[in-house]
C-alpha cells in the first residue's frame, strides 16, 4: 500500500502540470488519412481519442472505422503545433486555436477536423 506522503505528493504534482494547448493529428499508417484538432491540453487528449476508439464509439466515424480495420498499431498521435499560451484569454486561445485549426487543415489538405 502506498504512503499517504507518496500519495498526496502525486497528487500535488498531478494537479501542478501545466497544460499544453495547441492542434493534433491523428493518422493512419496505412491509409495517410488524417483528422485535425485543437486541444487545450495537448499531453491529455490522445487519452481521450484512444478511449473513445476503444469504446467503438468516436464521433468521427471514419476514424473509427480505420481504427476497426486497421488496428491501433496503425493510427498515431501527432503534436501538429504547441501555442504559448502565457497571458492570453481563454477566449483568445479560443480564437487562436480556430485559425490555426484552420491553418493546419488548409496545409495538410485534410478534409475533417475533430473540433
Amino acid at each position: 500500500m502506498m504512503e499517504k506522503s507518496r500519495k498526496k505528493q502525486i497528487q500535488r504534482d498531478y494537479k501542478e502540470q501545466v497544460s499544453v494547448p495547441g492542434i493534433f493529428a491523428v493518422r493512419c499508417l496505412v491509409t495517410d488519412e488524417r483528422w485535425l484538432g485543437p486541444s487545450r491540453n495537448l499531453d491529455a487528449q490522445q487519452n481521450g481519442i484512444w478511449f473513445q476508439l476503444k469504446l467503438g464509439n468516436h464521433r468521427v466515424k471514419k476514424m473509427q472505422a480505420a481504427w476497426n480495420t486497421h488496428g491501433e498499431d496503425n493510427l498515431v498521435y501527432e503534436i501538429v503545433e504547441r501555442i504559448e499560451e502565457e497571458d492570453m484569454t481563454p477566449y483568445l486561445l479560443q480564437s487562436v486555436l480556430k485559425e490555426r485549426l484552420t491553418h493546419w487543415r488548409n496545409e495538410f489538405s485534410a478534409g475533417l477536423a475533430l473540433g
